[in-house]
């Protein structure tokens, strides 16, 4: 395809050669020696680039520049100055020209600044796919070489690097082999939780860092005495969710540790972020405070106990000296007040935030149909999460706070996946209606669809009912009922959802941060 220049310079005529020797490179070029001219030009048509001389009568270059932005922000201009002053350079880049030459140029100069703007995305693409090319079968061994759980989440922290690489690339037939390696890797997953998965919950000390032991081994050993430590529990954030949110942070505290952690099962909530607080795992906390702890079928928020199980945590470790806040944001109005209270919060050795946009998003997308628009797949869905954190009052909160010293751990509670292929179970009234997990008696299910605990407290849960059983979809299943299965797999199909086994729900982001000492 024939790239549009559009050329605007008062003294066009001095140029002929140079617009010779392009046109002959095979671009298109538009001449034009002035402002006026060059601002109607882009009102009817869009050139590839426009190459914009500073110094002209009339109306200068940057008027020019602020007017072309004005009708197309998008196009790309290259501003040509005799100017080399500061000041120029400064406004014509606030300006978000692409590149900018000092007169006189001479057409290889041109030509290069040409090239890099206009072949800059093919080039990256190609050398993107080339990359993954190479990489193809480092992690195709790595899949099948037994990992345990430390590699499982270096295997998926590269797929996720992988996968938000693969935006860059204009290749669908390579996206399509990433997402058919994902989708293996997801099925190896699901195949390594189901040997190892009861042995953890068991109790070996050499097991991975789970919910249930989080605080106990990611929170207490890193708190300082002499530094106030904000924990921020974003729920329901994925890995890949993290690393689209991760140059916010970046602008505003150093990153002094990002590492990962295995949610429990099921991967919702009510397990998940109750068994974090407690420090136990359901079963336990269902055990020992009886009071605190509410089934499915309850009543109320399942988690309205999370600050008196910390505290009660903090006891069973013998922390209790340990000064705490605890803030959760259910609501925009519940954020304002974070950001008002922000400086109060560092009075405290530790403060704990739960923030719930990223589940309620989650849910939010299932039930309506403007959302299922926006958050379409996984690119859209990270767009909508790093959107919201940009304009969210948790971000201005930490911008408030920029000159202050404190640490800041950032965790979630479980991830989420997009479900794909409906699974029929059948189950009786009593049976939960998650679409990740189920419990209840007499579940009739295919045993190679899904992952069943027949006993539920061998996997550390509670069991409602005598001969209640769990069962937990994998991969990008879900589970369906019959009456209405065509219905229901329809709606629900390419919907994000938690509760199961997949990589995406199961290993999710702890990042430790600190604020910068030299932040003005």
């Amino acid at each position: 395809m024939i790239a549009t220049i559009l050329w605007v310079d008062d003294e066009i005529e001095s140029l002929q050669s140079q617009k010779l020797f392009l046109e002959n490179k095979g671009y298109l070029v538009h001449t034009l020696t002035n402002g006026f001219d060059a601002i109607d030009f882009v009102k009817e048509n869009t050139p590839d680039v426009v190459l914009l001389d500073e110094s002209m009568p009339g109306i200068t270059g940057l008027e020019t520049l602020s007017k072309i932005k004005e009708v197309n922000r998008h196009i790309p201009v290259v501003m040509i100055t005799k100017n080399e002053t500061e000041n120029v350079m400064d406004e014509a880049i606030g300006s978000q020209i692409s590149d900018y030459l000092i007169k006189p140029v001479n057409p290889n100069q041109v030509l290069l600044s040409l090239k890099k703007i206009l072949d800059n995305k093919r080039l990256v693409a190609e050398k993107t796919t080339a990359a993954y090319q190479q990489q193809f079968r480092n992690l195709f061994i790595a899949l099948n070489s037994n990992p345990d759980y430390n590699e499982w989440m270096e295997i998926y922290k590269k797929l996720t690097f992988w996968e938000l690489e693969m935006k860059k690339s204009d290749s669908p037939e390579m996206q399509e082999v990433f997402q058919t390696q994902k989708q293996e890797a997801n099925t190896e997953f699901s195949k390594y939780i189901t040997r190892n998965y009861l042995s953890w919950i068991k109790g070996r000390e050499d097991g991975p860092v789970m919910s249930h032991n989080l605080i106990r081994r990611k929170v207490l050993p890193h708190l300082d005495k002499e530094t106030p430590t904000l924990l921020v529990l974003i729920d329901n954030l994925r890995y890949d969710q993290w690393k689209v949110l991760q140059p916010f942070f970046a602008e505003i505290l150093r990153l002094v540790e990002e590492d990962t952690f295995y949610s429990i099962l099921p991967t919702a909530t009510q397990y998940a972020r109750n068994a974090i607080f407690a420090g136990l795992l359901p079963v336990d906390i269902e055990k020992r405070h009886p009071s605190l702890w509410k089934s499915e079928e309850d009543e109320g928020s399942k988690n309205a106990y999370e600050e008196e199980l910390f505290r009660l945590q903090l006891k069973a470790l013998r922390r209790e000296d340990i000064r705490f806040s605890y803030t959760k944001v259910l609501h925009y109005q519940d954020g304002q007040r974070l950001v008002d209270n922000i400086h109060n919060l560092l009075q405290y050795p530790l403060s704990i935030v739960i923030y719930n946009f990223v589940d309620m998003l989650s849910h939010a997308r299932t039930e309506m149909e403007v959302l299922k628009e926006l958050a379409a797949d996984e690119v859209s869905y990270r767009s909508i999460t790093a959107s919201w954190f940009e304009h969210s009052p948790l971000y201005q909160a930490l911008k408030k706070i920029a000159d202050r010293k404190y640490h800041l751990i950032l965790a979630t509670d479980h991830g989420s996946v997009r479900v794909k292929t409906p699974v029929k179970v059948v189950g009786d009234r009593q049976t939960t209606t998650n679409l990740r997990y189920k419990h209840g008696r007499n579940l009739n299910y295919d045993p190679k669809e899904v992952l069943a605990f027949k006993d539920p407290r061998e996997a550390g849960l509670p069991a409602p009912n005598l001969n209640s059983s769990y069962i937990f979809a994998r991969e990008d299943s879900f589970l369906c009922y019959p009456n209405n299965y065509n219905h229901y797999a329809n709606y629900y199909r390419n919907t994000f959802q938690h509760g199961g086994v997949s990589l995406e729900e199961m290993i999710v982001p702890v990042v430790r941060m600190s604020s910068k000492p030299n932040n003005p």
